[in-house]
């Protein structure tokens, strides 16, 4: 395949994607599907030898040309090849061992989203959250959500004692509908203020992220930024493209919103926080979040092995990188004492902030505005939800 071709190919299948994540019209994993096609095939048009070596030169070269985060993760990927292929022979090395090497290689880029499948086994980082506290328990999401819960396609949702809404949002791989969006938010239609849950989220469809944000604005809006790689060089990278979220059509949330985080949360997830924090109505309460901010796609090293990484960065409206997370509004963490006695301290502090009568709005101009939360809807009072075209 001609250079010339590939790159065209590249590039235009870099734009449908974009509009697959913007639109959210089409299932993103058919996009990562055509893209495995397209890129798996060649590194432009270099060649490696099927043996350890060559496994190694080939992987080194294909992030070489094609990761996207070298700058943000401060790492030197020469520095790192002249580290790692001496440890590799193409002598009585097996496959596990070549894979132990490989995958530590790609440990040093701290990414979630950069991943060696093989066979047996796969290499993966998860240090973004293993090295933090957790600040979740399941066993106070118990609790809370008592026996007399609702679910609707994965969404776990509830009135609790003092007339707040919450919802658990685990992961955005489970499909749901506008419908189901519909009957969740009529049903909490009386709540005084929202609680959405997405701690130990750790992604999925940008499309159900996307969705679910839709629902906490009125009016469509720039949520951030896109790039994708145009060249080999590690800043050969397209002009920035802009994120627009579009209200949904169905019912939309018309009082103040709490956004529960921590380090789990990743990639999809990661996005959702980054559209939220652009609705007036939300507030983050938490930790700072994993990160994964850049789409992932995938090649092929020469003995079959596929290699997942981050290929087009993603940033937030402010055009900040989010890859290595999104700090909450209010930064609280799990105390001891409060588990012990049964209490989620995020769950507590976000019932208090809704409580209270009073939280920061985020206007564009920068300034702080303080309104009356409890029982107000901000846009149009005598309503709890906005029907578009009321």
């Amino acid at each position: 395949m001609k250079q010339s071709t590939l790159h065209n190919r590249q590039q235009s299948l870099f734009r449908r994607l974009s509009a697959v994540c913007l639109t959210g019209r089409t299932f993103l994993g058919l996009a990562f599907a055509l893209v495995l096609g397209l890129f798996s095939s060649c590194v432009d048009e270099e060649e490696f030898p099927d043996t350890n070596r060559g496994n190694l030169q080939a992987l080194w070269t294909i992030m070489d040309q094609r990761y996207c985060f070298f700058e943000e993760k401060g790492v030197n990927w020469d520095s790192v090849r002249a580290v790692y292929e001496p440890r590799v022979t193409n002598q009585s090395m097996t496959s596990e061992q070549l894979l132990e090497v490989l995958g530590d290689m790609l440990a040093t880029l701290k990414d979630g989203h950069v991943n060696l499948y093989a066979g047996f086994d796969y290499t993966r980082y998860w240090g973004f959250h293993e090295n933090y506290p957790s600040n979740y328990s399941d066993s106070l999401i118990t609790r809370y959500l008592g026996t007399d819960y609702k679910i609707a396609s994965g969404l776990y949702y509830r009135i609790l004692d003092d007339n707040v809404g919450y919802i658990r949002c685990s992961t955005f791989n489970t499909t749901f509908g506008d419908g189901n969006l519909d009957d969740i938010l009529a049903y909490l239609v009386t709540c005084n203020g929202l609680i959405i849950d997405v701690r130990d989220n750790g992604g999925g469809m940008l499309t159900m992220a996307e969705k679910l944000a839709a629902r906490f604005i009125n009016q469509k809006t720039l949520v951030g930024y896109m790039r994708h790689k145009t060249g080999k060089g590690h800043n050969d990278f397209s002009s920035m493209e802009e994120q627009w979220l579009t209200p949904s059509s169905g019912l939309r949330w018309q009082k103040r919103v709490i956004v529960l985080t921590n380090r789990a949360v990743f990639s999809a997830a990661n996005e959702f926080v980054k559209y939220m924090k652009c609705s007036p109505l939300v507030t983050v309460v938490g930790d700072k979040t994993g990160g994964g901010a850049g789409l992932p796609f995938s090649s092929e090293l020469p003995n079959g092995w596929i290699i997942r990484f981050s290929a087009c960065p993603m940033y937030d409206r402010d055009k900040n990188c989010t890859e290595n997370g999104i700090e909450p509004d209010y930064s609280v963490s799990l105390d001891s004492r409060d588990f012990a006695a049964g209490y989620d301290t995020l769950i507590e502090m976000a019932r208090h902030l809704l409580r209270s009568g009073t939280l920061a709005l985020a206007v564009p101009c920068g300034e702080q505005l303080l309104l009356p939360v409890v029982g107000r809807s901000l846009l149009r009072p005598d309503r709890q939800m906005i029907w578009p075209g009321l």
